[in-house]
């Protein structure tokens, strides 16, 4: 499994350590995904905790569990909570050894093939738009604030797909550089949900905090990034493991997709971010798609064929303003038909705020007094 590979392998090998050593921070194993991708996890997930619940591994979860049917996972060393925002630990598969993606798939960045016309001239446009656009940086001890309107699945695991009502969505990020266990802070249904690294047992928390990086991006981190679009999509491809069976280049879509839906970051990183997009295969525009909150707009999509389905970021047509991402059905299947909606999300709020749990208004009462 980490056998050397021979010549033109062992020189992309070596070429994606290279990369790897220039990313601004080291990887981590943990990561907090936005409702765009919770419930397609949420499903892999729940298999895996019938699998787990027949060994004990000896490692504490991560907290809080949200609904006493809903356990918390222990995976090895990896701990998941599927709390409202679910925080998933991806240690297990992004080791060292992790293997390139589907068969005929893209695994590495600089494939002469890219979007299509209309994605890459609509992301050219969105690009654009981020790069006019002034965003005022983020301290390190303030938190990024999303509020946002979202649905998923709430049918029966490994059933026909059901979509819940949609309700609010409120995330607080610290954006601390140095190593935290403490990522920051859920509010939904109703309740307060720490975002919390799991620490296994008997170890001391400060070797399981996590630092800046992809999977847990501050301003500063994303402020550090390459601004070219190659170098960017390279780092991501280097950072960016895939199990066997798995689409690399959905996987790098899917990750991008995280981090414009829930993060605060440079105009010219978005824009960067953006441009990179229209160079992974097999992206595509959608004329037509809505969100949670039934604004329509435009589309960047991608096909997961694997599952099935399809991610679309969605943009306000006049503005090119980023409204949303929802997961559809691309194609008929056991569990539903082709259309069907499996999750949305629409944002409805960014801010920056000085604590967990404070709202924009309360912080300009507080400005005030």
């Amino acid at each position: 499994m980490n056998a050397t590979p021979a010549g033109s392998e062992q020189e992309e090998r070596a070429e994606l350590e290279e990369l790897r050593r220039l990313l601004p921070a080291g990887p981590v194993e943990r990561q907090v995904l936005p409702p765009g991708r919770r419930s397609h996890h949420k499903d892999v997930l729940m298999q895996l905790i019938d699998r787990d619940h027949e060994r004990d591994s000896g490692v504490s979860p991560v907290r809080p569990r949200r609904r006493p049917a809903r356990p918390a996972l222990v995976a090895g060393a990896v701990a998941v909570a599927l709390a409202a925002g679910l925080t998933v630990g991806i240690g297990a598969g992004r080791d060292d050894g992790g293997t390139a993606g589907q068969p005929g798939a893209s695994s590495t960045a600089g494939s002469t093939a890219g979007g299509s016309r209309g994605a890459v001239v609509t992301l050219d446009r969105i690009a654009a738009v981020a790069l006019r656009t002034d965003v005022e940086p983020v301290g390190d001890g303030q938190f990024v604030y999303v509020r946002s309107r979202v649905a998923g699945n709430e049918g029966a695991f490994d059933g026909p797909v059901e979509l819940g009502e949609p309700h609010e969505r409120q995330v607080w990020f610290s954006q601390r550089q140095g190593p935290v266990t403490d990522v920051g802070l859920i509010r939904e249904d109703g309740q307060d949900w720490p975002i919390e690294v799991g620490v296994p047992d008997g170890t001391d928390p400060k070797d399981s905090a996590v630092p800046a990086g992809f999977d847990r991006p501050t301003y500063a981190w994303l402020a550090s990034l390459p601004t070219d679009p190659d170098a960017l999509l390279k780092l991501l491809y280097a950072d960016t493991r895939v199990e066997q069976g798995e689409d690399k280049d959905q996987a790098v879509f899917g990750r991008i997709g995280d981090l414009i839906g829930e993060q605060i970051m440079p105009s010219a990183t978005a824009a960067a971010f953006y441009k990179a997009t229209a160079r992974i295969p097999g992206v595509t525009e959608v004329a037509d798609a809505v969100d949670a909150v039934g604004r329509h707009g435009i589309a960047i999509a991608r096909e997961d064929t694997r599952h099935g389905t399809r991610t679309e970021w969605i943009f306000d047509p006049g503005t090119l303003d980023y409204l949303g991402v929802r997961t559809v059905f691309s194609r008929d299947t056991e569990r539903a038909e082709a259309g069907t909606v499996y999750d949305t999300s629409a944002v409805l709020e960014r801010a920056v705020v000085d604590k967990s749990g404070q709202e924009p208004g309360q912080r300009r009462r507080a400005g005030r007094g």
